[in-house]
């Protein structure tokens, strides 16, 4: 799977800020270009992972697959 990222460098504190457009709120950053990219991969796994999700005995839940 594939996403952008928009990496910004911060000229006050001399870091880097990094986003994924697709992923709302989805944001990391790093001292370096490559340590943000790192850390915003990290923060896509993150995001994406599953949450246990509690029900009740009359509810269902389904998955349902978007195609690429």
């Amino acid at each position: 799977m594939k996403f952008r990222v928009i990496i910004e460098h911060d000229p006050e504190t001399n870091s880097y800020a990094a986003h994924c457009p697709e992923l709302p709120g989805c944001c990391s950053a790093g001292d370096t270009e490559e340590e943000a990219l790192e850390n915003i991969k990290e923060a896509i796994s993150l995001y994406l992972e599953p949450v246990p999700v509690e029900l009740k005995p009359e509810k269902k839940i389904y998955e349902v697959e978007i195609p690429a």
